[in-house]
């Protein structure tokens, strides 16, 4: 898939296309149907398939300050977005001037004089323009006027529609399970390995730290089961721990992973400080407490190594 990171990238006299546009934060299932529909009627009218996406989200450069979390940063936007198949995709700097076009001027500028569209895939409640006034029936109209066909998709869920708020707030309270139904596969975190307390390495249970810039939602606090993917790309089982850990004071919220089963108990021979790795949420395995001692801490965090490890084995049966 190429991948243009400003309209200017787009090379000259590119089309015929089918195009969508979208934040695509999560990539979730509603956004795949209609990335899989964009494929499809490119293939059917031999066309190239492209979708726009805009970095940073529209709601961070309009309200900074109220900006909801992301499900994803941008790498693993695209990466995901990259595996429905597309030919290309557009990400469009997003400015408050850039905010400022018209519907219209949107249209007719880069989805038409840009990539060529003979078709536009959307769903049903696409918004776009200036102050959002551009809707279905307007992207239907604009193609009647510019000589491009109007695809809408329904991206409707069992019993509610998939959509981003659906996975926060399923992530909000722990339940990874839902948000990874919604999602289609695990919810997932990615940033650099750092150095932290080393008070897991002291109790036998040595953990990988996610830098405080990891992208992607934190879920709530808790131990969940889950995958520790490194940078080679191998996949490792682990007990994720999120929060503050209330057995120890002092101690800022965190997503720390402990690999399962490891080669090797020696850090130096299982060095992952410095990489940048993705963390997979499985199942929440419990609520984060404290506990009376670190004996009882020990004994719980071996318990939850054995949960792990048995939901991560039914887990990889099913893969």
């Amino acid at each position: 898939m190429q991948h243009w990171t400003g309209i200017d990238a787009v090379p000259a006299g590119f089309g015929p296309a089918v195009v969508t546009i979208g934040n695509f934060d999560g990539v979730h299932r509603g956004h795949s149907a209609v990335l899989q529909q964009l494929v499809d009627e490119s293939r059917r009218r031999s066309a190239r398939s492209v979708a726009i996406t805009f970095d940073p989200h529209p709601r961070r450069v309009h309200a900074p300050d109220s900006a909801m979390e992301l499900i994803t940063g941008l790498t693993d936007r695209v990466e995901l977005i990259a595996e429905s198949g597309l030919d290309a995709l557009l990400t469009i700097h997003y400015t408050l001037e850039f905010s400022r076009a018209t519907a219209e001027e949107f249209v007719r500028s880069i989805i038409v004089e840009k990539l060529g569209a003979c078709a536009v895939v959307v769903g049903h409640d696409v918004r776009f323009g200036s102050g959002n006034h551009g809707d279905f029936e307007t992207m239907v109209e604009l193609g009647r006027r510019y000589g491009f066909e109007v695809v809408g998709i329904d991206d409707a869920g069992h019993d509610r529609r998939w959509s981003s708020t659906w996975i926060r707030e399923a992530l909000n309270t722990g339940d990874v399970t839902t948000a990874s139904e919604v999602l289609g596969r695990p919810h997932r975190m990615r940033g650099e390995v750092v150095h932290g307390a080393a008070r897991g390495r002291e109790l036998g249970f040595p953990t990988a730290n996610l830098s405080p810039e990891a992208t992607g939602i934190i879920p709530a606090d808790g131990v969940y089961a889950g995958w520790l993917v490194d940078a080679a790309g191998t996949r490792w089982p682990s007990a994720i721990s999120v929060g503050s850990n209330p057995t120890f004071e002092g101690v800022s919220r965190q997503v720390e992973a402990h690999v399962i089963d490891r080669p090797d108990e020696s850090i130096e021979d299982f060095d992952l400080y410095g990489q940048q790795v993705v963390v997979e949420f499985v199942e929440r395995l419990r609520p984060m407490v404290a506990y009376n001692g670190v004996e009882s801490l020990i004994d719980q965090m071996n318990d939850d190594v054995a949960k792990a490890r048995t939901v991560l084995s039914a887990d990889a049966a099913t893969a």
